[in-house]
């Protein structure tokens, strides 16, 4: 294993290479959601300039006055669209709230798309109107990376290579800016983020802006998970990894508080949570159902299932 603490692979060698490089590539993704969780990928085809212009923006939108961040939280919505404030979400086996605020955009459909009114409108933030511009123009990039990837994993997984197109066109995803204000006094118990696993079907991280992210390995120590600057940061939710009876691994991760000497400095993150439609059934497939790895789940859709693990984490009443 890398100093980084997790597997590195290039993307560019499955979407620009040759049949060689491009199942070189499937094994190595495999191996590494397999065994890891997590994997570190370059040339990754997400534009410099889109993750900075959303980073500077995010910021710009955290700086804002509390009372006018409020503005932008949604009621009724779960924290699915617009601001969620700091320490309403928590951790599924945790009751003390995590030490975070954070802004979330989701999936817009055109008009005349039959998923259109099913996804609430994005919220727009007056203060900082380039916030949700360039966050559309990520969120667009981060679904087209992850499509790549997941056509990867059908082909490792021996499916149809575009198992998942039609599943995650139009999809649920979300793209979260997680905003860790400074540590002001010691917290009662909580980290900045509480040892979890995603829910979705893969999530796509860029760089944060400070370290502090954790995964829990098969030995069961936490290691650090410290990408390059241009590297993002992919691991398996809890979709995945229940798609494929457990053969695909959601790896318990957390972000713990910096050493006091640093509790001054904020971190703000950005990760994509790639989901599938609502409708997705996410019955474990035949061939990951064996005599060594009996079922291990019953059928329930992805819209069911999400709708379960929002209630565990105290953003759905």
């Amino acid at each position: 294993m890398p100093a980084k603490g997790i597997p590195t692979v290039d993307l560019s060698q499955f979407v620009q290479g040759n049949a060689a490089q491009q199942a070189e590539f499937v094994q190595a993704l495999g191996k590494a959601f397999h065994e890891v969780g997590f994997v570190a990928v370059v040339n990754h085809g997400i534009p410099k300039e889109l993750v900075e212009g959303f980073f500077n923006s995010a910021e710009a939108f955290f700086a804002l006055p509390e009372d006018v961040k409020l503005k932008y939280e949604v009621p009724g919505m779960a924290g699915q669209r617009g601001y969620t404030s700091f320490g309403k979400e928590h951790a599924k086996q945790s009751k003390v709230a995590d030490l975070k605020e954070f802004f979330q955009i989701g999936q817009s459909a055109p008009a005349d798309h039959p998923l259109h009114s099913a996804y609430a409108p994005n919220v727009d933030v007056t203060e900082t109107p380039e916030f949700s511009r360039n966050g559309m123009n990520l969120y667009r990039a981060f679904e087209q990376a992850g499509a790549s990837l997941l056509q990867a994993i059908s082909i490792f997984l021996e499916l149809d290579p575009y198992y998942f197109a039609d599943k995650i066109e139009y999809g649920n995803s979300i793209l979260r800016a997680i905003h860790y204000p400074p540590i002001t006094e010691e917290p009662e118990s909580a980290i900045r983020a509480e040892q979890h696993e995603d829910i979705n079907l893969i999530t796509l991280l860029v760089g944060a802006s400070a370290g502090g992210l954790q995964l829990l390995n098969n030995d069961q120590q936490w290691i650090d998970i410290v990408p390059e600057a241009d590297e993002i940061v992919i691991n398996v939710g809890d979709m995945l990894q229940r798609l494929t009876n457990n053969y695909l691994k959601s790896t318990t991760h957390r972000v713990v508080n910096p050493p006091r000497e640093m509790w001054h400095l904020p971190r703000l993150s950005i990760p994509f949570f790639l989901h599938p439609v609502v409708t997705m059934d996410l019955t474990c497939l035949p061939s990951c159902v064996t005599e060594e790895n009996p079922l291990q789940y019953a059928p329930i859709t992805a819209g069911v299932y999400l709708d379960e693990r929002l209630r565990e984490i105290g953003l759905k009443k």
